[in-house]
Protein backbone atom coordinates (compact mmCIF):
# COMPACT_ATOMS: atom_id res chain seq x y z
CA UNK A 1 0.00 0.00 0.00
CA UNK A 2 0.90 3.53 -0.78
CA UNK A 3 2.12 5.34 2.63
CA UNK A 4 -0.33 7.85 3.24
CA UNK A 5 1.25 11.40 3.13
CA UNK A 6 1.85 13.67 7.01
CA UNK A 7 -0.78 15.76 7.46
CA UNK A 8 1.73 18.63 7.67
CA UNK A 9 2.89 17.70 3.75
CA UNK A 10 6.65 17.32 4.98
CA UNK A 11 7.15 14.23 3.58
CA UNK A 12 5.35 14.57 0.59
CA UNK A 13 7.33 17.85 0.05
CA UNK A 14 11.02 15.70 0.36
CA UNK A 15 9.51 13.64 -1.89
CA UNK A 16 8.42 16.30 -4.86
CA UNK A 17 11.29 18.92 -3.89
CA UNK A 18 13.79 17.27 -5.41
CA UNK A 19 12.24 16.12 -8.71
CA UNK A 20 11.54 19.28 -8.96
CA UNK A 21 15.32 21.15 -9.29
CA UNK A 22 15.26 20.49 -13.06
CA UNK A 23 12.04 22.31 -14.01
CA UNK A 24 13.33 25.00 -11.91
CA UNK A 25 16.95 25.18 -13.28
CA UNK A 26 15.03 25.40 -16.69
CA UNK A 27 12.81 28.51 -15.84
CA UNK A 28 15.97 30.23 -15.01
CA UNK A 29 17.75 29.62 -17.63
CA UNK A 30 15.77 30.43 -19.91
CA UNK A 31 12.89 32.64 -18.23
CA UNK A 32 14.53 34.63 -15.96
CA UNK A 33 17.86 34.81 -16.80
CA UNK A 34 16.83 36.52 -20.17
CA UNK A 35 14.15 38.68 -18.71
CA UNK A 36 17.10 39.73 -16.17
CA UNK A 37 19.35 40.59 -18.73
CA UNK A 38 16.94 42.83 -21.31
CA UNK A 39 16.19 44.77 -17.50
CA UNK A 40 19.90 45.27 -17.35
CA UNK A 41 20.39 46.18 -20.88
CA UNK A 42 18.01 48.60 -20.51
CA UNK A 43 19.55 50.88 -18.21
CA UNK A 44 23.15 50.44 -20.42
CA UNK A 45 24.49 52.71 -22.79
CA UNK A 46 24.16 52.48 -26.66
CA UNK A 47 27.23 51.61 -28.43
CA UNK A 48 28.11 53.44 -31.30
CA UNK A 49 28.09 49.79 -33.93
CA UNK A 50 25.50 47.95 -32.08
CA UNK A 51 25.91 46.12 -28.84
CA UNK A 52 26.21 47.72 -25.45
CA UNK A 53 28.86 50.14 -23.49
CA UNK A 54 28.61 48.76 -19.73
CA UNK A 55 27.82 52.87 -18.26
CA UNK A 56 24.35 53.15 -16.51
CA UNK A 57 21.99 55.64 -17.60
CA UNK A 58 18.35 56.03 -18.13
CA UNK A 59 18.55 57.54 -21.62
CA UNK A 60 16.42 54.86 -23.04
CA UNK A 61 13.77 54.85 -20.67
CA UNK A 62 13.86 58.87 -21.46
CA UNK A 63 14.29 58.79 -25.25
CA UNK A 64 11.35 56.66 -25.53
CA UNK A 65 8.59 59.32 -22.85
CA UNK A 66 11.26 62.28 -24.01
CA UNK A 67 12.48 64.28 -27.09
CA UNK A 68 15.04 66.38 -26.39
CA UNK A 69 16.06 67.31 -29.56
CA UNK A 70 19.01 66.03 -32.27
CA UNK A 71 21.65 67.14 -29.89
CA UNK A 72 20.06 66.19 -26.38
CA UNK A 73 20.48 70.35 -25.96
CA UNK A 74 16.44 71.17 -26.11
CA UNK A 75 13.91 71.25 -23.98
CA UNK A 76 12.20 68.07 -23.12
CA UNK A 77 8.42 67.66 -25.26
CA UNK A 78 6.99 64.54 -25.07
CA UNK A 79 7.91 62.01 -27.38
CA UNK A 80 4.42 60.91 -29.05
CA UNK A 81 6.41 58.65 -31.66
CA UNK A 82 6.50 55.72 -29.78
CA UNK A 83 3.56 56.25 -27.65
CA UNK A 84 1.54 56.47 -30.50
CA UNK A 85 3.10 53.25 -31.90
CA UNK A 86 2.60 51.77 -28.14
CA UNK A 87 -1.30 52.56 -28.44
CA UNK A 88 -1.86 51.42 -31.62
CA UNK A 89 -0.43 48.18 -30.37
CA UNK A 90 -2.66 47.72 -27.75
CA UNK A 91 -5.88 48.47 -29.67
CA UNK A 92 -4.62 46.23 -32.75
CA UNK A 93 -4.74 43.90 -29.67
CA UNK A 94 -7.85 44.60 -28.34
CA UNK A 95 -9.39 44.74 -31.63
CA UNK A 96 -8.07 41.28 -32.71
CA UNK A 97 -9.02 39.93 -29.22
CA UNK A 98 -12.36 41.38 -29.47
CA UNK A 99 -12.76 39.23 -33.37
CA UNK A 100 -11.56 36.81 -31.97
CA UNK A 101 -14.08 36.13 -29.21
CA UNK A 102 -16.95 36.91 -31.62
CA UNK A 103 -15.66 34.13 -33.84
CA UNK A 104 -14.24 31.57 -31.63
CA UNK A 105 -17.42 31.54 -28.80
CA UNK A 106 -19.44 30.25 -30.86
CA UNK A 107 -17.47 27.63 -32.67
CA UNK A 108 -16.14 26.73 -29.30
CA UNK A 109 -20.23 26.35 -28.16
CA UNK A 110 -20.81 24.55 -31.76
CA UNK A 111 -17.89 21.68 -30.94
CA UNK A 112 -18.69 21.31 -27.62
CA UNK A 113 -22.21 20.41 -28.84
CA UNK A 114 -21.51 18.06 -31.06
CA UNK A 115 -21.64 14.60 -30.54
CA UNK A 116 -18.55 12.88 -28.07
CA UNK A 117 -16.99 11.15 -31.62
CA UNK A 118 -17.36 14.09 -33.79
CA UNK A 119 -15.19 16.45 -31.22
CA UNK A 120 -11.85 15.35 -32.26
CA UNK A 121 -12.16 15.58 -36.00
CA UNK A 122 -13.43 19.32 -35.30
CA UNK A 123 -10.72 20.37 -32.56
CA UNK A 124 -8.32 18.61 -35.13
CA UNK A 125 -9.69 21.10 -37.82
CA UNK A 126 -9.26 24.18 -35.67
CA UNK A 127 -5.28 22.96 -34.63
CA UNK A 128 -4.14 21.68 -37.95
CA UNK A 129 -2.73 25.60 -38.98
CA UNK A 130 -0.65 25.34 -36.55
CA UNK A 131 1.10 22.00 -37.88
CA UNK A 132 2.74 25.04 -40.28
CA UNK A 133 4.75 27.25 -39.26
CA UNK A 134 3.90 31.08 -37.95
CA UNK A 135 6.27 32.68 -40.90
CA UNK A 136 4.85 30.42 -43.43
CA UNK A 137 1.13 30.75 -42.50
CA UNK A 138 2.03 34.83 -42.49
CA UNK A 139 3.58 34.87 -45.77
CA UNK A 140 0.95 32.73 -47.58
CA UNK A 141 -2.16 34.89 -46.07
CA UNK A 142 -0.48 38.39 -47.60
CA UNK A 143 -0.22 35.98 -50.99
CA UNK A 144 -3.60 35.45 -51.07
CA UNK A 145 -4.93 39.07 -50.26
CA UNK A 146 -2.52 41.16 -52.40
CA UNK A 147 -3.47 42.85 -55.28
CA UNK A 148 -2.95 40.35 -57.47
CA UNK A 149 -3.37 37.05 -54.91
CA UNK A 150 -6.64 34.61 -55.28
CA UNK A 151 -8.92 36.95 -53.04
CA UNK A 152 -9.40 39.86 -55.19
CA UNK A 153 -8.92 37.97 -59.05
CA UNK A 154 -11.78 35.96 -57.55
CA UNK A 155 -13.52 39.14 -56.51
CA UNK A 156 -12.88 40.22 -59.82
CA UNK A 157 -13.92 37.55 -61.92
CA UNK A 158 -17.65 37.21 -59.94
CA UNK A 159 -17.95 41.19 -60.60
CA UNK A 160 -18.25 41.98 -57.18
CA UNK A 161 -15.10 44.45 -57.73
CA UNK A 162 -13.83 46.25 -60.57
CA UNK A 163 -10.08 46.67 -59.32
CA UNK A 164 -8.32 45.06 -56.73
CA UNK A 165 -8.56 45.69 -53.24
CA UNK A 166 -5.53 47.32 -51.73
CA UNK A 167 -5.07 44.92 -48.30
CA UNK A 168 -1.63 45.02 -47.88
CA UNK A 169 -0.15 46.96 -45.96
CA UNK A 170 -3.06 48.45 -44.10
CA UNK A 171 -4.90 48.07 -40.68
CA UNK A 172 -6.96 45.45 -42.10
CA UNK A 173 -4.58 43.46 -43.31
CA UNK A 174 -2.99 43.30 -39.60
CA UNK A 175 -6.12 42.27 -38.13
CA UNK A 176 -6.31 39.60 -40.24
CA UNK A 177 -2.85 38.56 -39.68
CA UNK A 178 -3.80 38.35 -35.74
CA UNK A 179 -6.73 37.02 -35.78
CA UNK A 180 -5.62 34.13 -38.28
CA UNK A 181 -2.64 33.52 -35.86
CA UNK A 182 -4.07 33.79 -32.75
CA UNK A 183 -7.73 32.37 -32.89
CA UNK A 184 -7.66 28.98 -31.90
CA UNK A 185 -5.88 30.38 -28.62
CA UNK A 186 -9.48 31.85 -28.02
CA UNK A 187 -11.39 28.86 -29.29
CA UNK A 188 -9.98 25.82 -26.80
CA UNK A 189 -9.89 27.21 -23.86
CA UNK A 190 -13.58 28.41 -24.48
CA UNK A 191 -14.52 25.06 -25.44
CA UNK A 192 -12.43 23.45 -22.59
CA UNK A 193 -15.18 25.78 -20.50
CA UNK A 194 -17.90 25.05 -22.58
CA UNK A 195 -17.41 21.43 -22.52
CA UNK A 196 -17.82 21.12 -18.91
CA UNK A 197 -21.25 23.54 -18.58
CA UNK A 198 -24.37 21.99 -17.59
CA UNK A 199 -26.94 21.86 -20.26
CA UNK A 200 -29.43 21.23 -17.76
CA UNK A 201 -29.05 24.89 -16.39
CA UNK A 202 -30.62 25.96 -19.92
CA UNK A 203 -33.13 23.90 -20.14
CA UNK A 204 -34.55 24.96 -16.38
CA UNK A 205 -33.94 28.57 -17.40
CA UNK A 206 -36.24 27.85 -21.15
CA UNK A 207 -38.93 26.06 -18.25
CA UNK A 208 -38.75 29.77 -16.54
CA UNK A 209 -39.59 31.00 -19.87
CA UNK A 210 -36.02 32.86 -20.16
CA UNK A 211 -34.69 34.13 -23.83
CA UNK A 212 -32.06 32.86 -25.07
CA UNK A 213 -30.34 36.11 -24.59
CA UNK A 214 -31.64 36.32 -20.73
CA UNK A 215 -30.39 32.28 -20.19
CA UNK A 216 -26.66 33.66 -22.13
CA UNK A 217 -26.19 36.72 -20.25
CA UNK A 218 -27.71 35.07 -16.88
CA UNK A 219 -26.52 31.13 -16.54
CA UNK A 220 -24.27 30.36 -19.87
CA UNK A 221 -21.53 33.52 -19.64
CA UNK A 222 -20.90 33.26 -15.91
CA UNK A 223 -20.24 29.77 -15.74
CA UNK A 224 -17.94 29.75 -19.19
CA UNK A 225 -16.03 33.22 -17.98
CA UNK A 226 -13.24 31.35 -16.79
CA UNK A 227 -12.52 30.44 -20.33
CA UNK A 228 -13.30 33.23 -22.03
CA UNK A 229 -10.74 35.57 -19.68
CA UNK A 230 -8.43 32.95 -20.49
CA UNK A 231 -8.87 32.75 -24.47
CA UNK A 232 -8.82 37.12 -24.25
CA UNK A 233 -5.39 36.69 -22.08
CA UNK A 234 -3.85 34.25 -24.42
CA UNK A 235 -4.88 36.16 -27.52
CA UNK A 236 -4.20 39.78 -26.38
CA UNK A 237 -0.67 39.20 -24.82
CA UNK A 238 0.94 37.63 -27.80
CA UNK A 239 -1.09 40.01 -30.23
CA UNK A 240 0.39 42.69 -28.50
CA UNK A 241 4.09 41.70 -29.09
CA UNK A 242 3.57 40.10 -32.38
CA UNK A 243 5.77 41.71 -35.00
CA UNK A 244 5.69 38.88 -38.07
CA UNK A 245 1.82 39.90 -39.25
CA UNK A 246 3.03 43.53 -38.81
CA UNK A 247 6.12 43.56 -41.14
CA UNK A 248 4.92 41.18 -43.42
CA UNK A 249 1.49 42.30 -43.46
CA UNK A 250 1.26 46.23 -42.80
CA UNK A 251 3.70 49.34 -43.45
CA UNK A 252 4.71 52.26 -41.66
CA UNK A 253 1.52 53.54 -40.44
CA UNK A 254 1.12 50.02 -39.00
CA UNK A 255 3.77 50.02 -37.09
CA UNK A 256 3.74 48.05 -33.57
CA UNK A 257 6.26 47.92 -30.49
CA UNK A 258 7.00 44.02 -31.40
CA UNK A 259 8.32 45.18 -34.82
CA UNK A 260 10.48 48.45 -32.96
CA UNK A 261 11.90 45.89 -30.74
CA UNK A 262 12.74 43.78 -33.24
CA UNK A 263 14.37 46.68 -35.42
CA UNK A 264 16.62 47.74 -32.41
CA UNK A 265 18.01 44.69 -31.96
CA UNK A 266 18.61 43.12 -35.89
CA UNK A 267 21.67 44.52 -37.79
CA UNK A 268 24.90 46.52 -36.36
CA UNK A 269 22.95 49.65 -36.40
CA UNK A 270 20.51 49.10 -34.00
CA UNK A 271 19.79 50.57 -30.42
CA UNK A 272 19.79 47.63 -28.00
CA UNK A 273 19.64 49.29 -24.77
CA UNK A 274 16.40 51.02 -26.39
CA UNK A 275 14.63 47.92 -27.29
CA UNK A 276 15.23 46.30 -24.25
CA UNK A 277 13.99 49.23 -22.89
CA UNK A 278 10.89 49.01 -25.07
CA UNK A 279 10.45 45.75 -24.34
CA UNK A 280 9.91 46.20 -20.12
CA UNK A 281 7.81 48.54 -21.04
CA UNK A 282 5.67 46.34 -23.07
CA UNK A 283 6.49 43.41 -20.46
CA UNK A 284 5.24 45.88 -17.69
CA UNK A 285 1.91 46.60 -19.23
CA UNK A 286 1.36 42.61 -19.83
CA UNK A 287 2.26 42.01 -16.27
CA UNK A 288 -0.05 45.02 -15.13
CA UNK A 289 -2.80 42.88 -17.49
CA UNK A 290 -2.58 39.85 -15.85
CA UNK A 291 -2.18 41.04 -12.07
CA UNK A 292 -6.17 43.14 -12.62
CA UNK A 293 -6.97 39.62 -13.63
CA UNK A 294 -5.62 37.67 -11.08
CA UNK A 295 -7.06 40.31 -8.43
CA UNK A 296 -10.64 40.20 -10.04
CA UNK A 297 -10.26 36.19 -9.97
CA UNK A 298 -9.20 36.59 -6.42
CA UNK A 299 -12.51 38.45 -5.62
CA UNK A 300 -14.94 36.56 -7.33
CA UNK A 301 -13.57 33.73 -5.82
CA UNK A 302 -13.70 35.70 -2.10
CA UNK A 303 -17.29 36.10 -2.92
Amino acid sequence: MTPAPQGNGTGYRAIVGPLLIPTWVMIGIFLVLPVLLMAVYSFLTKEFRGGVVWDFTLAAYDQFFLNRGLFGDEPPVIEWTYITIFWRSIWQAALATLICLIVGFPTAWFIATRPARTRAVWLFLVTVPYWVNLLIRTVSLKFLIRENGPLNESLMALGLITDPLPLVNTNLAVQLGLFYSYLPFMVLPVYAAVERYNFALSEAAADLYASRWVTLREIVLPVVKPGIIAGCILVFVPSLGAFLAPDLLGGAKTFMIGSLIDEQFRGSQGNWPFGAAAAMILMTLVLIVLTVYARAQTKGDAR
